[in-house]
């Protein structure tokens, strides 16, 4: 008889990455308490700025700020939830880049389709994305639980947030949250997940042709 076990997932524990991550948003936060101003404008994302005064540091800075208490403890949850399992998982290095690739690409989106917005975006929320994708790419079947009572798989979990957002994006920024931004960390997040997988297809596909192209009396005989 075969037993299953299943674990739900609560946090990994604080991994290195991820408790670096969470020192450095607290404090940057902690920053924004205590210097009220322009610190969201020049360090904030900025479509227009991007485009008009080259703040190309703000597709790496915005990940770094956010809007109130509820705003960070919900990405500081997040992140420790499902990024530490994903550190374990693939190593502090990839993890980090993963991070950073998801959320400078949802930073990315922002600008491409939104040039004209001067109000700020902020948070790691697409990177957070990111990481939730991932998380159900790699562990389909790991129940989550929801409201930390009604547990579902962790790939339906990321289908449902992910047509939220994708209908909420179409209504631009309700509500103060930059719907566009957390699509953008799950698109970016599919590409790399999918990308291995693309590459080898048109590798073996590339191969298959040229051999197919191949004739007769090309052929080159060992002994």
């Amino acid at each position: 008889m075969t037993y299953y076990r299943y674990r739900f997932s609560f946090g990994y524990g604080l991994t290195p990455v991820i408790k670096n991550l969470m020192i450095i948003m607290g404090a940057v936060f902690l920053l924004q308490m205590l210097v009220s101003g322009r610190i969201e404008l020049y360090f904030g994302l900025v479509p227009i700025l991007v485009w008009k005064k080259y703040f190309l540091w703000q597709l790496f800075t915005y990940i770094f700020l956010h809007g109130g208490f509820s705003h960070i403890l919900f990405n500081l949850l997040a992140l420790w939830m499902f990024g530490g399992e994903l550190e374990n998982y693939w190593g502090s290095k990839k993890f980090l880049f993963y991070f950073f690739f998801c959320g400078i690409g949802a930073g990315i989106c922002t600008v491409v389709f939104n040039p004209f917005q001067f109000i700020p975006v902020i948070g790691a929320s697409g990177a957070i994305y990111g990481i939730l994708l991932a998380f159900g790419w790699l562990f389909p079947n790991r129940p989550i639980l929801i409201y930390f009572l009604f547990p579902i798989p962790a790939k339906y979990f990321v289908i449902i947030f992910g047509l939220i957002e994708f209908f909420s994006s179409m209504g631009g920024t309700g509500g103060g949250v930059a719907h566009l931004t957390h699509l953008g960390g799950l698109i970016f997040g599919i590409f790399y997940m999918a990308y291995p997988t693309i590459r080898q297809k048109i590798r073996r596909e590339y191969y298959k042709r040229k051999w197919s192209q191949k004739r007769p009396g090309d052929k080159k005989y060992y002994h």
